[in-house]
C-alpha cells in the first residue's frame, strides 16, 4: 500500500456514548417531543418554548422564522445541544442528546454530527482560512493528520475560496468569510447543518451564493435547518416553520393563509378541528349551509357541479395546503357546489364560521387574497355551468 493511499484512510474512532432511540421515526433526523425551555431572572421565571413538537426528515431544507423573542435561537440551541431543555426530549440522528449524556460526550458528538454556521462567522482571526477549516477535524481527531489540509482545501475549493486559503479572515470580504465558515461547518462531513441567520450580514449576491451552496448540500442528501428573516430565502426552502410566542404554528395554516399575522395563525392553530373524510365522502353538499372554513392537510378534494340527476362536472380539484368553504363564508348564502373527498382519504383542518369571520375582520390583506381565489373559482364554476350560479 502506498503512502498516499494510507493518508486517505480516515481513522475510525468510537462514537460518543449517546443513548440510541429505537422508537424514533426512521425518516426523521430531528425530533423534538414536548420540549419546554424556561429561564429565570430577577423579574421571575418565563417560558421561551412551550411544549414544542417538531419532526424534520432527512434531506429537507427547512427555514425557521418568527419575530424577535419568539424562541428561534433557543430552538436551535436545543437541536445543537448548546442548551438544555427544561422538559421534553431532543432526538437528533436517532440519538437522545440530553438523557444521561455529559457535556464532554455531547461536545464530541456535536463535532462529528453537526455543522453550525453563525451570523457573525466566528472564524478565529489569527488562523488562515485553511487552518480555520481544519480546526473541527483537529478537535474531534477525524481524518489522518496529513489528510486534514487536503480535505480543508477541497472544501475551500467547493465554496470558491481555494485562492484565499492562506489568507487571514480580515483580508477577505464578509461574504468570503461566511463561505469559509460554511466550509468549516462541513469539515467532518456531518449529516446535519444548522445555520443561524447565515445571510444576515451579507449583500444580496453573497447571500444568493450561500443559499446555492446549501441547495447543493441538500441535493447530496444533507439536511439543513436555517433561521432567517428574509422572505426571498424562505421561498427557496422545502418547509417554512413559524414560531410565535414559543409555540409552533401549524404548517397547513401558514401555507394556506400566508398573509395572516403570526398571532392569528397561532390562534387558528389552537382553534382548528381535525377531521378525516374517506374516499368520495361528501364534505359539503350543494345548497347546504357552510359552518366551517376548510384547509387541506393531506389528500385531495373534488368540487362538483350537479347538472342533472345522472350528470355531474368536476370543476376543480384542490390539494394539500389549499382551502374551500370561503365563498359561502365571505359572501353569504348556501353552498354553490358539492365538495367531496377524492380517491384517497383526505385530512382537513376546520375553523368554525364565527372564528373565521372574526379573524378575517382583523386581516383585510388576507380577505383580499382570498377574494382573488373566490373570483377565480366563481369563474371556473360559471364556465362549467352558467346556470349553476343563479339563485
Amino acid at each position: 500500500m502506498s503512502s498516499s493511499t494510507r493518508q486517505r484512510t480516515p481513522r475510525t474512532k468510537p462514537k460518543a456514548d449517546l443513548q440510541r432511540v429505537h422508537d424514533a421515526s426512521p425518516e426523521a433526523i430531528i425530533e423534538l417531543r414536548g420540549v419546554v425551555k424556561k429561564f429565570s431572572n430577577a423579574a421571575g421565571e418565563f417560558t421561551v418554548l412551550k411544549g414544542v413538537d417538531l419532526e424534520i426528515n432527512r434531506g429537507e431544507f427547512v427555514s425557521i422564522v418568527g419575530k424577535s423573542g419568539s424562541g428561534k435561537s433557543t430552538l436551535l440551541n436545543m437541536i445543537t445541544g448548546i442548551d438544555h431543555p427544561s422538559d421534553g426530549r431532543v432526538i437528533v440522528n436517532h440519538n437522545d442528546i440530553y438523557t444521561g449524556v455529559s457535556e464532554s460526550q455531547r461536545s464530541k458528538w456535536r463535532g462529528k454530527n453537526l455543522g453550525i454556521v453563525f451570523q457573525f462567522f466566528q472564524l478565529l482571526p489569527m488562523l488562515t482560512l485553511l487552518e480555520n477549516v481544519m480546526l473541527p477535524m483537529d478537535y474531534v481527531d477525524m481524518y489522518n493528520f496529513d489528510l486534514r489540509p487536503v480535505r480543508a482545501l477541497e472544501l475551500l475549493e467547493m465554496v470558491g475560496l481555494e485562492k484565499f486559503a492562506n489568507k487571514l479572515p480580515v483580508l477577505v470580504s464578509t461574504g468570503q468569510q461566511q463561505l469559509a465558515a460554511i466550509a468549516r461547518a462541513m469539515a467532518c462531513d456531518p449529516p446535519l447543518l444548522i445555520a443561524d441567520e447565515p445571510t444576515g450580514n451579507l449583500d444580496t449576491r453573497s447571500a444568493d451564493a450561500v443559499i446555492r451552496i446549501f441547495e447543493q448540500f441538500v441535493q447530496q442528501g444533507k439536511t439543513i435547518v436555517m433561521v432567517t428573516h428574509d422572505p426571498s430565502l424562505t421561498s427557496r426552502t422545502d418547509r417554512n416553520i413559524i414560531l410565535s410566542d414559543g409555540e409552533l404554528i401549524n404548517e397547513t395554516i401558514s401555507r394556506s393563509l400566508p398573509q395572516l399575522r403570526h398571532r392569528h395563525m397561532l390562534e387558528f392553530t389552537k382553534l382548528a378541528e381535525r377531521h378525516t373524510f374517506q374516499p368520495h365522502e361528501t364534505i359539503i353538499s350543494h345548497d347546504d349551509s357552510v359552518n366551517h372554513f376548510f384547509m387541506i392537510k393531506e389528500g385531495q378534494v373534488e368540487v362538483v357541479l350537479q347538472k342533472k340527476r345522472s350528470q355531474e362536472t368536476i370543476v376543480s380539484q384542490l390539494g394539500k395546503n389549499e382551502f374551500f368553504g370561503e365563498i359561502e363564508l365571505l359572501r353569504g348564502g348556501t353552498s354553490i357546489a358539492n365538495v367531496r373527498a377524492g380517491t384517497k382519504p383526505v385530512e382537513v383542518l376546520m375553523i368554525p364560521r364565527d372564528d373565521f369571520k372574526r379573524v378575517m375582520d382583523e386581516s383585510p390583506v388576507t380577505v383580499e387574497a382570498i377574494g382573488k381565489t373566490v373570483q377565480k373559482r366563481l369563474d371556473e364554476h360559471r364556465m362549467a355551468d352558467p346556470r349553476s350560479l343563479k339563485r
